[in-house]
């Protein structure tokens, strides 16, 4: 890239930066430093407030970057993580939005505890949480470091190194001043960006091909080399049986995992009711079903401005086809018009990357300091306040983040998304259902159901083609793959609701049915919510 490139996009990160630091700087001075507040903003938001900041902390560099790199580089079946991810949320609105938002205060957790014994509860679904966040953090961490690759010309470990560092000691800023009421806004700001960027950008790409959607996807075919497949299924999941398994994996765990991550459900103690809750949903099931249905032409669009084998060359997964799009669109290397919209691209990726790490790691550090803190500690051992615990879990989760974020560079963020996906629809989503639904539901139960999905989703990956025995591979060196699949869903999706009705049929313990009752009540009305 040019140095006006650099400049422009340099100095538009700078500005967004400044802003949002604004932001938190402002709301550190407006707080009274409660759990409430650092964790919920006080509950104060409104609807469309909390709908938009919920679009802006699920519509992540997966999404905008991976997603549409996937489709630039295997056409129809790239589609599949588009569609999953809007589809994953009528799962969310009908059936844990509202409930959720009656039953817990902060964390998932929280609607586990109110009818199990609380400390072995917290500690399981605590575990799980973070190690969901943490993927899910990776996928950003890879995401921000492909993006100032190719923004500074190159892919040079020290400049991915050191964008990595700079986005995880971000994060930590955000989380550790400003809490929820910061990371709120920011996620609006950036939501808003982002919606602007890609409306702009699917505009010129439809303009470029007179509105002919058909010529765009008949040239989108021609440029990516394979031909007719480029447009019908099986290009990436088709063939063998394990690509085809691999395929339902993966659709299983995008559908069925938003309802498990913890920063979505986070988002929904943020406003005053369930009934705002609800609508809060509503409100971001329109912003983001507009936004994927824009990246579909995007990656289209990619394909045929570009051609899939010039995506590849400059970055294997496909991370910056939408960068090099907006490049095309503004009239080419060189042009002003290619250099302001190549810049104004960029900020708005990078402000997606810092609005999304800024909710995981705030939702992480408060599963750290509100569950596995608070059961933890030594009855008698000195104790610090909650939201100092999270501020410090805030900074470790952030330096763990960083770590695996180099070491994952080169995979694409939409498929370690995915991944993440995977481990919350196996460890959280299960005893989330069981723990709303099911009367005879025990403490055994819940905690079984967190561990027969969480360690089953985990050390697959580890035992698959994700971590070794493929060139692509983590440790492309070496081979200790067992499980063929790279997404582990079809498997520990059914054993993480197994676990829960096996460890409940075998518990010693009756089902506290008065409990039940009362959170039933809880979550079907909203009596006693927080």
């Amino acid at each position: 890239m040019t140095g006006d490139h650099q400049t422009l996009a340099l100095l538009l990160f700078s500005a967004f930066v400044a802003v949002t630091l604004g932001i938190t700087t402002w709301v550190s001075r407006n707080r009274h430093g409660s759990a409430e507040e650092f964790y919920a903003g006080g509950r104060l938001f409104s609807p469309m407030e909390n709908g938009f900041a919920i679009a802006g902390d699920y519509m992540s560099a997966a999404s905008f970057l991976g997603i549409s790199g996937l489709i630039a580089l295997y056409g129809y079946d790239g589609m599949l993580y588009s569609v999953g991810f809007l589809v994953a949320w009528l799962v969310v609105l009908l059936l844990v939005a509202e409930l959720v938002r009656n039953c817990g205060r902060f964390t998932l957790a929280d609607v586990v505890a109110a009818r199990m014994a609380e400390r072995p509860v917290r500690i399981a679904a605590g575990t799980s949480s973070v190690a969901v966040s943490v993927l899910y953090l990776v996928a950003q961490m890879v995401g921000a470091g492909s993006l100032v690759a190719l923004l500074l010309g190159g892919t040079g470990e020290a400049a991915r190194t050191w964008t990595v560092v700079g986005v995880g000691a971000l994060m930590v800023i955000y989380v550790s001043l400003g809490g929820m009421r910061a990371t709120t806004w920011i996620q609006i700001v950036k939501a808003v960006l982002l919606m602007a960027g890609t409306v702009a950008l699917t505009v010129l790409v439809l303009v470029r091909f007179h509105g002919n959607v058909d010529s765009l996807l008949s040239t989108a075919a021609e440029r990516s080399g394979h031909g007719g497949a480029f447009l019908g299924p099986g290009l990436r999941y088709g063939g063998d049986w394990t690509a085809r398994l691999d395929f339902i994996s993966l659709g299983l765990a995008l559908v069925l995992g938003t309802a498990g991550l913890p920063h979505i459900l986070s988002r929904f103690y943020t406003v005053p009711t369930a009934r705002a809750a609800r609508r809060s949903v509503v409100w971001s099931i329109g912003l983001i079903g507009g936004f994927y249905l824009m990246t579909i032409v995007l990656g289209f669009g990619a394909a045929a401005l570009i051609g899939s084998e010039e995506v590849r060359a400059s970055n294997a997964s496909g991370n910056t086809a939408v960068p090099l799009l907006a490049l095309d669109l503004g009239g080419g290397a060189g042009s002003t018009g290619g250099t302001v919209l190549f810049a104004v691209v960029a900020a708005v990726a990078f402000a997606t990357i810092l609005a999304v790490v800024a909710g995981i790691t705030l939702a992480s550090s408060a599963s750290v300091a509100h569950d596995l803190y608070a059961s933890l500690r030594r009855p008698g051992g000195r104790r610090y306040g909650e939201v100092a615990v999270a501020r410090v879990a805030a900074a470790v989760i952030g330096a763990a983040a960083i770590g695996l974020g180099l070491l994952a560079s080169d995979l694409n963020v939409a498929f370690l998304v995915g991944l993440a996906f995977a481990v919350a629809a196996s460890a959280n989503l299960p005893v989330l259902l069981y723990s709303l639904f099911w009367r005879r539901f025990t403490t055994r139960g819940a905690v079984w159901s967190v561990y027969g999905g969480l360690v089953p989703a985990v050390l697959l990956v580890l035992l698959s083609p994700v971590v070794s025995g493929s060139p692509e591979a983590l440790f492309p060196g070496v081979d200790f793959q067992v499980f063929p699949l790279q997404n582990p869903g079809v498997v520990s999706i059914p054993l993480g609701f197994l676990a829960g009705w096996l460890g409940t049929v075998t518990s010693p313990e009756p089902p506290d049915e008065a409990r039940h009752a009362e959170t039933e009540v809880r979550a079907l009305t909203g009596a006693g919510a927080a």
